[in-house]
């Protein structure tokens, strides 16, 4: 490390709670000398000993070469605004309110060396808001960290519009350094990660709203069908919708009420209930002894009798090979499944002149692979219906089976969360590779969005997105400009293009 980021060799650390203890760890394991305070000098010690714990068990799987010398590193101070000379960097990681925040700042702006660098570990609040009442508001920036902190190797740099100009570039430095992956961000609300992340929460959400799917399925299909680690509702029960519903609103309310990011009227009075989730055993699923509830898939109907015709040569193919009766037809007799792309089984039936009430839709993203979706409207036979699912169950993949909407509940998900990514872009929040560096490191999706939605295809994004405005009317839906340019240009989604700043020589 060079310049400021080279000379860290002794910070403190304000707020001994899960946030600062795993700062504190990660700072001494990479050589700092860690100072620990808080209001509560007990807290200090337990803290100094958790984290000693931690640090022994690392050296015991054989993670950590010299323990003791980290230990050694971590020391306790009597009070958040003791003297601090010596102190290089102080990260605050006190609780979530503007006012105590800056309390505490300009405490230590009166014992700290003119030289010394604060940190915010503020998840939600206003970096910018926060340094407004220090006297040199520019040596304040944020360092956004997640929980847990050894682990989870992405921080947020978020600089406040007074931060010192050499100041971001030496803090991504330093986290470096630490052997975590730094990602710089705008000082904007929910900053890049919880930004981010409402692209898959808000349209779950708009999903279960619509009554077209239960929350296990709609978690099936994001998890089988996207390859996500959690479904969006097992991840709205995991941190808790009292937590979920407050960043909902603030992240809705910051943008003043940007429709892309409207939450739902359902998280009000689940949030009111006290369905946070596994906190208090309840939230879209019951647990047991802390264990999800989920009841079990409904068993599918047998292979049918009667021929199949689809459009689709993939889905073709896959039914033949499960010894299905496929047609090269809409004969009279046969039950019709009908491929959808930002468009409901009505409007796909109607357009090519299938007779409804023998259709049913399904889902071709993710290649009929590992789970198929299939869409039931009000309209169809159900012994048309049935054997349309029995078909699909031939094929040894699990079948869900759900109500007809606008678009495919993965089609809906993966649009919106590449659309929220490519509004993220857009508005210059981030750059590229650092939305996608955050949203897979910090949300455990399986690549970055934009990276996605090339795999994917922009095209196939713009279409379903421009499928369920015309649909819905709703401006949720609209695609952002950095998406409809670069289909229209042939560019990468991942890729800025020529700027201005291109043309200066």
């Amino acid at each position: 490390m060079t310049g400021w980021a080279g000379k860290v060799g002794r910070i403190r650390v304000i707020g001994t709670g899960v946030m600062g203890r795993g700062i504190g760890q990660l700072a001494a394991t990479a050589g700092v000398t860690v100072e620990l305070a808080d209001v509560r000098r007990e807290a200090v010690d337990d803290a100094i000993a958790y984290v000693g714990g931690m640090v022994d068990k690392l050296a015991a799987k054989g993670k950590l070469d010299d323990p003791r010398a980290v230990k050694d590193r971590l020391v306790a101070v009597s009070a958040p605004d003791a003297p601090a000379d010596g102190v290089d960097l102080v990260v605050e990681a006190v609780r979530e309110d503007l006012e105590t925040k800056r309390a505490l700042f300009a405490d230590l702006e009166r014992v700290c060396p003119q030289e010394t660098v604060f940190a915010t570990n503020t998840s939600s609040l206003s970096v910018t808001g926060i340094a407004a009442g220090l006297a040199d508001p520019g040596r304040l920036i944020g360092l956004h960290f997640f929980n847990p902190v050894p682990l989870m190797r992405l921080v947020e740099v978020v600089p406040g519009a007074r931060t010192h100009d050499w100041l971001p570039g030496q803090a991504l430095e330093l986290v470096r350094g630490w052997g975590h992956e730094p990602v710089l961000a705008k000082d904007a609300p929910g900053f890049l990660v919880n930004h981010a992340g409402r692209g898959l929460n808000t349209e779950a959400l708009q999903i279960l709203a619509e009554a077209l799917a239960e929350p296990a399925d709609v978690d099936r299909v994001a998890r089988d069908v996207l390859g996500l680690k959690l479904g969006p509702f097992e991840l709205l029960d995991l941190t808790g919708l009292d937590v979920s519903h407050a960043v909902l609103e603030s992240i809705w309310s910051g943008f003043h009420g940007d429709p892309r990011l409207r939450p739902s009227w359902l998280t009000r009075p689940r949030v009111a209930a006290g369905l946070f989730g596994r906190k208090n055993g309840e939230g879209f699923y019951s647990y047991a002894g802390g264990k999800q509830v989920v009841a079990d898939e409904p068993a599918a109907p047998p292979k049918p009798t009667s021929p199949v015709f689809t459009a689709d040569e993939h889905l073709s193919r896959t039914l033949s090979s499960a010894g299905v009766h496929v047609v090269p037809d809409a004969y009279p007799d046969a039950v019709l499944l009908v491929p959808l792309y930002g468009e409901s089984t009505v409007d796909a039936a109607t357009r090519a002149g299938l007779p409804l009430d023998r259709v049913a839709g399904v889902d071709p993203l993710g290649g009929y692979e590992r789970r198929l979706t299939m869409s039931v409207h009000p309209g169809l036979d159900p012994a048309a219906g049935r054997a349309a699912w029995g078909a699909l169950a031939a094929t040894g993949r699990p079948v869900t089976v759900v109500r007809d909407g606008p678009a495919p509940i993965a089609q809906r998900l993966l649009a919106s969360i590449v659309n929220t990514a490519c509004f993220i872009a857009g508005q210059h929040l981030a750059s590229p590779s650092d939305i996608d560096t955050a949203v897979r490191l910090g949300l455990g999706y399986p690549r970055g969005p934009l990276t996605w939605g090339d795999l994917v295809g922009g095209d196939v994004v713009l279409r379903i997105l421009r499928g369920l405005t015309a649909a819905t009317g709703d401006p949720r839906y609209r695609p952002s400009p950095w998406l409809t340019e670069r289909v229209a240009l042939g560019l990468p989604l991942t890729t800025t293009g020529t700027t201005p700043s291109d043309l200066l020589t």
